[in-house]
């Protein structure tokens, strides 16, 4: 029988996918760690004989030229996309026979990218299904903008194309099976859902119950920044990527983390928040492996800034090294495993005070301090603290010098970014407080407002 196992990339926000008849397989979008899918394929019994890529990938260096070459097994790219590897060519119209029960049909669905590709399943034991990489998702699409502003409205339009053209020519049971839209910054706008079909989609997807212009304007006026670190994906992905090598980087010990910080690398702090704020080692900082580590980091990082890497134990550095490759950062310079009295040496760990929101409306009361909100613009607008200096999180690094003198209380919307923040802000000298609570203006910033006297700046669409 026909089987669909989608592999999930959570830090990433996204899905790769390898399908069976019980005999042979192949694969849909493979990430950078091709471990993942040889493991699924050996614990299955099957070979892998074909590798499939929608799009070239913005958000994560492939994992199908290592591998198609580890499996022997046939690479289909679109003829259209200009790589540096050899390739199994497709285009629009293409039939593949995947294996004795199964074969996938080629569809060009343009908008994501211009040579963006989906595959429907063709099977005689089960429904038909369509990979739409980043194109038709899980109720919204893939965003249109990541080729830049001169191709954006052009991709919005063919993304609406493509889309009714899944819908029209593909039955209402078809599952609808993308790469991104599971948190990806590649997606136009966030869903929670996890399955759909095209009936679903039908019914629900904006691209698909609105008319062409009310798509494309709410599409673009939707549109939020993304990560830095996009700008590299494609042309790696475009040359072509060897498997990662993941084995231990080398241990540093504490005056080697010294010497790494006063030449100004960045020393990344793995541990939680919580952790980190109770001592670390100073000028470090924390990208906790409990959120979206990968993605703040990638963003962050000047691309090319050697990375040593803080963790508790050898499985974070591990862990974190694995996120690292799927982005392209292949090698970290050095690891050390487990606490600040460790990481240190003769130095005393510094720590960093943490508040919650109801704090800062009492010292409000008694003495003026900086707000600062690192949320990305979009959040700022839909509403913030009165007085607070918006910097979005991933333009602090360069905006240093904007923020305000003074004691520095920093916040987003759950506490995570504040603490990347503050560990930013006290390694460039300033006094810094985090706060490790919760943004809802419709709970504890209304106190907020009760307790300092304010009115809350709030913008409703």
């Amino acid at each position: 029988m026909t089987e669909i196992i989608p592999v999930d990339t959570p830090s990433l926000g996204d899905r790769s996918y390898l399908v069976t008849d019980g005999e042979v397989a192949f694969v849909v979008d493979p990430q950078r760690d091709i471990d993942r899918m040889l493991r699924l394929a050996e614990r299955r019994g099957v070979d892998i004989r074909h590798v499939f890529e929608t799009h070239v990938h913005n958000d994560y260096v492939s994992g199908g030229p290592a591998l198609a070459a580890a499996t022997c097994a046939d690479y289909h790219v679109n003829a259209a996309d200009p790589v540096a590897f050899d390739r199994s060519p497709i285009e629009d119209g293409d039939v593949i026979e995947t294996g004795g029960q199964t074969r996938l049909r080629v569809v060009a669905t343009p908008g994501h990218t211009f040579t963006h590709l989906s595959y429907v399943l063709e099977a005689a034991d089960r429904p038909p299904a369509v990979f739409t990489g980043g194109s038709l998702l899980h109720g919204t699409t893939g965003r249109p903008d990541l080729l830049g502003p001169e191709h954006t409205g052009t991709l919005a339009r063919a993304q609406y194309a493509s889309a009714h053209r899944l819908a029209r020519e593909l039955p209402p049971e078809t599952d609808v099976l993308p790469t991104h839209g599971f948190g990806s910054f590649c997606s136009a706008v966030q869903s929670d859902v996890t399955e759909s079909t095209i009936g679903d989609e039908r019914r629900g997807n904006p691209v698909l119950t609105s008319g062409e212009e009310e798509y494309v304007r709410s599409l673009l006026a939707g549109l939020d920044a993304y990560p830095a670190y996009y700008a590299h994906m494609a042309p790696l992905n475009r040359a072509g990527a060897d498997a990662p090598d993941l084995s231990a980087p080398r241990r540093a010990d504490a005056a080697e983390l010294r010497r790494r910080l006063r030449a100004g690398e960045w020393v990344v702090d793995l541990r939680s928040r919580t952790a980190f704020a109770a001592g670390h080692l100073p000028g470090a900082l924390n990208f906790g492996l409990d959120g979206d580590f990968v993605v703040y980091l990638g963003w962050l990082v000047p691309w090319g800034t050697p990375v040593t890497l803080l963790g508790e134990t050898p499985r974070d550095i591990a862990d974190a090294q694995r996120e690292l490759a799927r982005i392209g950062i292949d090698r970290p310079a050095a690891a050390a495993t487990g606490g600040p009295a460790d990481w240190t040496g003769d130095d005393k760990p510094e720590s960093t005070p943490v508040a919650t929101f109801a704090d800062l409306a009492a010292v409000r009361r008694h003495r003026p301090v900086v707000i600062l909100d690192v949320r990305r613009a979009a959040e700022w607008r839909e509403s913030h603290l009165p007085g607070s200096v918006n910097i979005p999180l991933h333009e602090l690094p360069s905006r240093l010098g904007e923020v305000p003198a003074g004691e520095v209380w920093a916040h987003c919307a759950s506490g995570y970014r504040a603490s990347i923040a503050a560990s930013i802000l006290a390694a460039a000298g300033r006094d810094v407080v985090a706060i490790h609570d919760d943004y809802d203006p419709n709970t504890v910033i209304l106190q907020f407002v009760a307790d300092s006297g304010a009115d809350l700046a709030r913008n409703h669409p």
